[in-house]
């Protein structure tokens, strides 16, 4: 269905990226200078003030934060996506679904700025490059499967019940708390423990540290389960979506 509008979508994203460049002085540095600031305050509360107490816990903090910052990033905005879309469809038909796509690669294509800046500074603060990389690619692309998943699923929703992006804003704040950011799994008791891997992103940033910090393999029974029930949200969401395609435009925002 969308293999004829591939290079709508991929003109869509970089017109996307060059509108929100040209938008500010800073231009594309914006794009790493906001999560930097973002980290950088987070650091000096819960790493400085704090004290945490780990020898590595600046790239042990900024792993979890850089893998929550994509996720949280492309779910706060796609959750808007076909809701702000309704001017657009008034004037021509499109797959409803290219929308929240055509977000997640804009936010994508910006994550990976920061990835790459993560990387130099794991390799350059003694964390080099180890055999586990190979498993980098397959835990990258489960978590853009969770990302596509939750995005399609809300943005689905919104434009009928439009509060749902303040419900999804307060969520994604107790998660944030919740996923393992400023911990790890072992601080957590014995008992709770089932609970925090219920959390598929506190599993992704386990299986990040793992890879990046520890030169260990993912958990891959982990990552194949978040890989497939996030396939199936993806299938249903996009279902979804064009299940009400002609009900959308009809939506007044």
């Amino acid at each position: 269905m969308l293999a004829g509008y591939i290079e709508l979508i991929l003109y869509k994203t970089y017109a996307d990226l060059k509108a929100e460049n040209e938008r500010t002085y800073l231009g594309f540095l914006w794009w790493i200078f906001e999560p930097l600031l973002f980290m950088g305050v987070f650091y000096l509360v819960y790493g400085t003030l704090l004290a945490r107490g780990r020898v590595d816990f600046v790239p042990f903090l900024l792993i979890g934060l850089i893998t929550w910052q994509w996720l949280k990033s492309c779910v706060s905005h796609g959750s808007s996506t076909i809701y702000g879309g309704h001017a657009l469809m008034q004037r021509i038909h499109l797959p409803k679904v290219i929308f929240p796509i055509v977000l997640i690669l804009t936010d994508t294509f910006k994550f990976v700025f920061i990835f790459a800046l993560l990387l130099f500074y794991l390799w350059g603060s003694g964390h080099p490059p180890q055999l586990s990389y190979l498993a980098l690619p397959l835990v990258l692309l489960v978590e853009l499967l969770l990302i596509t998943a939750i995005t399609f699923w809300i943005a689905a929703i919104v434009p009928f019940l439009p509060d749902v992006r303040f419900v999804v804003e307060t969520i994604l704040q107790a998660v944030f708390f919740l996923s393992g950011i400023f911990f790890s799994a072992d601080m957590i008791p014995a008992q709770y423990l089932g609970y925090f891997y219920l959390n598929p992103i506190a599993n992704l940033i386990e299986d990040y540290r793992s890879v990046l910090l520890h030169g260990q393999w993912p958990d891959w029974s982990g990552l194949a389960l978040i890989g497939g029930l996030s396939i199936v949200g993806i299938w249903l969401g996009a279902r979804l979506i064009r299940h009400f395609e002609y009900l959308y435009p009809k939506v007044t925002p």
